[in-house]
């Protein structure tokens, strides 16, 4: 007598914007909107991934970007 195979696990992953499941279509978010807001707010650097280069010599916040 065999086995019986084991259930495929459903996958319950949360979308990262508004933490409702996500959508095969859309993954990792639920919906083309959470997409959209993850994507403006890399746009608008929001998220930011850190470095240690220095700012170039005569740069002020205030010129904004460089």
């Amino acid at each position: 007598m065999t086995a019986k195979p084991e259930p495929a696990r459903v996958s319950t992953a949360k979308c990262p914007t508004c933490g409702k499941p996500t959508a095969a279509r859309y993954r990792p978010f639920c919906s083309k909107r959470c997409a959209d807001v993850d994507l403006g707010r890399w746009l608008g650097e929001t998220y930011r991934v850190p470095t240690e280069e220095p700012a170039p010599e005569g740069w002020t916040p205030e010129d904004g970007e460089r």
